[in-house]
């Protein structure tokens, strides 16, 4: 055997990339999940591109997702992040959107599925996940299109990093005459006991109460929940500000919203939640408070090809 002076050595190994954020599909391609290196997830039904799921590092979910919601498609979900557009409630006399049922279709349209973007860096606290989801007046249903008959783009993006949960909304107008809309994100949070829990940054704010003849009222101090809770607050501090959980003392989550000026907290007490057949366990009003981003008061003029933004980050 010839001993080359010059033979060739043996290549340095290549450093293994970090692993990655792992994104799947699930139940017939229904559901879209993403999990990070570090444990975290988030599952998103198709069906409303809703959230379903966000769970932390241990496993422990964040949101509330009633023991009897629909995950089929054949009725809103009761829980997780159902998207509220282009109406909030009803609005019968609001002509554009008067046709359409409670909240709109969004949350009751099939999205498609855009795809995925991830970021990685040497440490894996900084990795992340973007999922995207598309409705337009394209893929809309027939039903929903005659009722809404505007022409329009949406853009809806879950993003899940080891320390928050994001969600945005791009809302473009493809047509030719304005539209007007409401847009709001019905996030149900888990909580431990709703007896324990305050909401802080809304102070000195006017708020819209639903339960009491939809009178304007302004808050004083933090909020509290004793009974039947449905408000529509529009913070004097500005979307900027966060608005915080807290329970038996401890902040539990933070949401900060972009361009989403109204902020709604409801929970639906005992009679309310005995009366829909969609919300178990009956006593789970105790451990559910929803705070919503959106905007919510008054409606959206988006003139044709503008575009509107906003989002909403929480933090646990």
């Amino acid at each position: 055997m010839v001993d080359r002076r010059n033979k060739p050595m043996a290549l340095a190994t290549t450093p293994g990339l970090p692993p990655q954020p792992q994104v799947n599909f699930s139940h017939s391609n229904s559901r879209v999940s993403a999990v990070l290196p570090t444990g975290e997830s988030v599952e998103v039904l198709l069906y409303g591109a809703t959230v379903i799921s966000w769970k932390n590092r241990f496993g422990i979910d964040r949101l509330w997702l009633s023991d009897a919601a629909k995950l089929d498609g054949s009725k809103a979900v009761r829980g997780g992040i159902p998207l509220v557009f282009p109406v909030f409630g009803t609005a019968p006399d609001h002509a554009a959107t008067s046709k359409l049922p409670q909240h709109g279709f969004a949350r009751n349209s099939r999205w498609e599925f855009l795809g995925k973007s991830s970021s990685e860096s040497a440490g894996l606290s900084d990795s992340s996940v973007k999922l995207d989801f598309g409705l337009s007046s394209n893929t809309l249903s027939e039903e929903a299109r005659s009722m809404w008959p505007y022409t329009f783009s949406i853009i809806y993006s879950v993003t899940l990093t080891p320390e928050n949960l994001s969600t945005s909304i791009v809302v473009t107008n493809d047509g030719n005459q304005p539209i007007e809309f409401q847009v709001l994100m019905h996030t149900y949070l888990r909580i431990e006991d709703i007896s324990k829990i305050q909401v802080t940054g809304l102070e000195d704010s006017d708020y819209i109460d639903k339960v009491d003849a939809a009178q304007t009222k302004k808050q004083s101090g933090a909020v509290t929940i004793a009974g039947e809770t449905d408000r529509v607050y529009t913070p004097v501090k500005g979307p900027s500000h966060p608005v915080e959980v807290v329970e038996d003392g401890e902040a539990v989550f933070s949401i900060a919203r972009d361009n989403l000026k109204d902020v709604v907290v409801w929970n639906p007490w005992t009679d309310k939640a005995a009366g829909m057949a969609d919300f178990e366990p009956k006593a789970g009003f105790k451990n559910v408070l929803c705070v919503e981003a959106g905007s919510v008061n008054g409606w959206v003029t988006l003139d044709p090809s503008d575009a509107f933004e906003g989002a909403q980050t929480i933090s646990d």
